[in-house]
């Protein structure tokens, strides 16, 4: 297909508009938790888009040393949005940043031989992991969806109608439209509910007003970032989920362009990944991940040109240089954003038990894995306080309830799975006995 200039700028829009939900959603999330001024959230939603941009360009650009070449959107993933809260309570907004960055140097060493370490992140462990991160985050989506914790108005009737409202639009969505509108229902649902909510006078429009029309981003714009061994871990694990994920994009991708990836392909394309989550942490953005949003669109509009994505990679980068389009983001009441919240994180649930799905529930210690996993993340992030009469370096893996439920999922998957005993324990029970010969 002979693309034109024209229809080149107008899939390159629907892109940005498929992940664009996404990628502001997760800014204006983190941002409402660690309590930002309007400035800051609209300089972290300003920041956020203009990275997205630049990771995608940097997985469509191949090269000898990063970069996929494929029709790959990158945007910031949710899986690292209860984190990236947990850390700011306890360590603060430095200690996110200082984590991304070593996550991202992490991520780039890990990225020359992590194709032979996914055998240790089968989907019973990264289906259990995502399971958790998904459940601690529906308690701020509750909240958001009654006024916000703390607020004057909590549980307030027009909130709750406002966020059922919205949350009522994006599964009507998804029930009666198909293609590109399914594809932005989360989108329009924001649009609908701060719309209702701007008729009911909870919109103020004041920020935009100030916003500047030009803006640069610039390095550590939250101050000097803080390396703290927990929030390292707990990062890490995190963008390990993300590159197990991005794996299954990158193969899909694959398919649709009949083309066969190599270990060095997959190589190129975890070291991209590392370097935007790098460059995240720099600019104080976020981790990214490739958005399997956009695959769906390279398989509906049957255009699979690197150039399209590259563009849309364009595009972005623009949007964030102009914080009057970040700062209209920035409006949103939190009801409305409580009710799109629930849809979101709903989705990573479900998308957890999606990836659950493709593990042999026959055998019980797969069950017995993802009871554990799940139990002791979520165990650990209900009652933070069990552990804390422990040595410091035991409670670095039970402080958090990701890190916790994590690090149980894949130990288990080594004690039942990889270790040297399990595979003999395996190979005694298909050799049939005597007596059931006869």
């Amino acid at each position: 297909m002979k693309l034109t200039a024209a229809k080149t700028v107008s899939l390159s829009i629907q892109h940005v508009l498929a992940m664009y939900a996404g990628a502001v959603v997760v800014p204006l999330i983190v941002g409402d938790a660690l309590g930002l001024t309007p400035a800051q959230l609209t300089y972290l939603v300003s920041a956020d888009i203009l990275m997205c941009g630049i990771a995608t360009l940097l997985q469509v650009w191949k090269n000898r040393f990063f970069g996929i070449g494929l029709p790959v959107v990158l945007g910031c993933t949710f899986t690292a949005v209860s984190p990236m809260i947990a850390i700011a309570s306890k360590y603060g907004i430095p200690a996110i940043y200082g984590s991304i960055i070593a996550g991202g140097v992490i991520i780039i060493i890990l990225s020359f031989f992590f194709g032979k370490l996914v055998r240790f992140f089968p989907p019973v462990v990264t289906g259990s992991v995502v399971t958790v991160i998904g459940i601690t985050l529906i308690p701020v989506a509750m909240n958001n969806m009654a006024g916000g914790e703390n607020s004057s108005d909590f549980g307030a009737l027009s909130n709750l109608a406002l966020a059922f409202s919205v949350l009522l639009v994006i599964v009507l969505l998804y029930r009666f439209t198909m293609g590109f509108l399914k594809s932005i229902s989360i989108l329009i649902g924001l649009l609908v509910g701060t719309a209702a909510a701007s008729l009911m006078g909870k919109v103020d429009f004041t920020e935009v007003a100030n916003a500047s029309w030009v803006q640069m981003i610039h390095p550590f714009y939250f101050g000097t970032p803080v390396f703290e061994i927990t929030p390292i871990i707990t990062m890490t694990l995190v963008l390990i989920v993300s590159l197990v994920e991005s794996t299954g994009v990158y193969f899909a991708l694959g398919d649709l362009t009949d083309r066969k990836l190599a270990e060095k392909d997959l190589a190129k394309g975890y070291r991209a990944e590392g370097i935007a989550v790098l460059f995240g942490g720099i600019f104080n953005a976020f981790p990214y991940t490739a958005y399997s949003q956009n695959v769906g669109l390279v398989q509906l509009t049957g255009v699979r040109k690197n150039s399209v994505i590259a563009v849309a990679g364009g595009f972005l980068i623009l949007l964030g240089l102009f914080p009057k389009a970040a700062a209209l983001t920035t409006i949103i009441p939190k009801p409305v954003l409580g009710g799109a919240m629930v849809a979101m994180f709903g989705m990573v649930i479900a998308y957890g038990i999606k990836m659950l799905s493709r593990v042999d529930f026959a055998k019980q210690e797969n069950l017995l894995i993802v009871a554990c996993s799940v139990g002791i993340g979520l165990g650990v992030t209900v009652v933070p306080q069990m552990f804390q009469n422990l040595p410091d370096a035991i409670k670095l893996l039970t402080e958090n309830g990701i890190v916790a439920g994590s690090f149980t999922a894949i130990l288990l998957n080594v004690i039942f799975h990889i270790h040297p005993f399990s595979r003999a324990a395996e190979r005694h029970e298909t050799v049939p006995t005597e007596k059931s010969a006869v």
